[in-house]
């Protein structure tokens, strides 16, 4: 009897698997389907995500040998072998439910790094700084994500490092400095785990494919899924996937962006980046990140580029897109895209637009719009005018598409206990 198909390569997928490869997962298969670039890599289905928890939260043999013939496939296609002393494959591990999640799950980055192939993307990039700044990376990711460590205790080190040295940024640390931050972040993980970083690296990748598959069960993706009515039963789907550096150098960089603006659905490309980082630096508020359009006066072949396929992604899925994207010493790719999230306002605007573009009917605009939150639109908002001429003293995230307050929260655990506090006081 033919075992089961758990893991599929991105070119064995298709748009149409979105239930069994989750949407990431089906979007980076068809975008290679469109020829589109993509870094290689492999999914493990949602069924794989059931089979774990059926499992009591541990890979079967049946999967893990899965795992392992696919990625003997994705050496072959990247030329790259997982780690080789001499052309390391490095992966990241990505969760992609079926319903878009965003920012929900957990994401681990430079997979594959240990003291030995380090020193191997070292001699291969023929930049020290860039290897060992991955590494820090990839320690605290997968001490945080996948041990549970806190994140903040590796964040101080990082602190304490640039005020030492009285700089600011994380990239005013030279390779010393990181060598010597990489020592303590070791240190800080046998301190808290009592045994060593693993070196082993096929045991950093299943740890990390359990991570994900089980932050389908975190606090931020239950209630994720309880306000959207999302079944548990659906699981999520794993993307391994080769990397692409952003953080390569000032022809490298990274960034997020969508065809239209999610805001106002104006017809105009909305997103940001950063120049020689990867994806979490742009989210994470380590350095601003600059706005899209000025990609085209710093690397102007692939602002070209990235504005053409696009184009091509938002025709082919007939809706704005939101897309990710990495630059590797001058050449993009693209890690995934999906529709947006957008406004009420937005909804509306890009559904009209896209009638009057030709893109879709009339019939197919009515189904872009979720009728449920169209009384959002009657909601009290600020004046726009008033709001214009207003001196700014602080620029903060909404916690709400429309709904206004007196007050500054912080963090969603602060933001949720106001929001009850002021609709049970509105409630008596």
């Amino acid at each position: 009897m033919e075992s089961k198909k758990y893991v599929y390569l991105f070119n064995e997928g298709n748009a149409n698997m979105k239930n069994l490869l989750g949407g990431k997962g089906a979007n980076l298969a068809e975008m290679i389907n469109l020829g589109i670039p993509v870094p290689q890599g492999f999914t493990l289905s949602t069924e794989a995500c059931t089979k774990y928890y059926e499992n009591g939260g541990n890979l079967s043999e049946e999967i893990t040998a899965q795992i392992y013939e696919a990625l003997i496939k994705v050496e072959k296609l990247t030329g790259k072998k997982f780690g080789s002393v001499d052309n390391p494959l490095i992966v990241s591990v990505r969760s992609g439910a079926r319903i878009s999640m965003p920012g929900v799950m957990d994401t681990i980055l430079n997979l594959g790094l240990n003291d030995e192939t380090v020193e191997a993307l070292s001699k291969l990039s023929n930049n020290e700084r860039f290897a060992y700044d991955s590494y820090r990376r990839f320690i605290q990711m997968f001490s945080n994500i996948v041990m549970g460590i806190e994140k903040i205790k590796f964040q101080h080190i990082l602190d304490e490092a640039k005020r030492l040295k009285g700089i600011k940024l994380d990239n005013d640390l030279n390779s010393e400095d990181l060598k010597d931050i990489l020592k303590k972040f070791k240190a800080l993980y046998k301190e808290e785990m009592r045994k060593e970083f693993p070196q082993n690296l096929k045991e950093q990748l299943l740890e990390a494919i359990k991570a994900v598959f089980s932050s389908w069960n975190n606090t931020r993706a239950v209630a994720y899924r309880r306000t959207n009515n999302i079944p548990l039963e659906w699981g999520t789907a794993v993307n391994v996937q080769s990397m692409v550096f952003g953080n390569m150098g000032e022809t490298s960089g990274t960034g997020v962006a969508f065809t239209r603006n999610p805001c106002t659905g104006e017809n105009l490309v909305f997103g940001e980046y950063l120049i020689n980082a990867q994806g979490e630096d742009v989210v994470a508020g380590v350095r601003t990140p600059h706005k899209i359009s000025i990609l085209e006066q710093e690397l102007p072949e692939c602002y070209k580029q990235f504005i053409d396929t696009a184009e091509i992604l938002e025709k082919h899925y007939m809706d704005m897109q939101d897309m990710e994207f990495t630059i590797e010493q001058g050449k993009l790719y693209f890690l995934q895209t999906r529709n947006g999230k957008r406004t009420p306002q937005a909804a509306l605007k890009i559904a009209v637009d896209l009638i009057e573009e030709g893109i879709i009917t009339r019939e197919e605009a009515a189904l872009k719009v979720d009728s449920k939150k169209l009384d959002l639109l009657l909601h009290a908002k600020f004046d726009q005018v008033k709001l214009k001429n207003t001196k700014s003293i602080v620029k903060v995230l909404p916690s709400s598409l429309t709904v206004v307050s007196n007050k500054v929260s912080f963090n969603s655990g602060i933001a949720k206990r106001s929001m009850t506090a002021h609709v049970s006081s509105i409630a008596r």
